[in-house]
């Protein structure tokens, strides 16, 4: 893995682990009582982004690193994934028989 594909691979963990993090926690102007006229009830009045940005960055470091030893390791392979996803293919490497 290059260091592109390592940016990549990281920029789509911290993506999707902040979309996970966003609806934690909200406090939406209906809970708190004050909704502005011309708004809906549900829009956030705490959302806490700084905060759910340093939580998403450690945990996807985390996430990233674990994806990284695994990929730089070798322990599971393309050809792993092949063989899970077509069990009855033949083989990629050699005629088969």
């Amino acid at each position: 893995m290059g260091i592109v594909s390592g940016l990549v691979l990281f920029a789509v963990i911290w993506s999707m682990t902040f979309l996970v993090a966003l609806p934690i926690r909200v406090q939406t102007q209906g809970d708190m009582g004050e909704i502005v006229p011309g708004t809906h009830a549900g829009a956030p009045e705490h959302h806490h982004l700084g905060r759910k940005a340093l939580w998403t960055t450690l945990v996807a470091a985390i996430i990233w690193a674990i994806c990284a030893t695994i990929i730089l390791s070798g322990w599971i392979s393309v050809a792993d994934i092949e063989g899970w996803l077509h069990p009855n293919a033949a083989p990629a490497n050699g005629t088969g028989g």
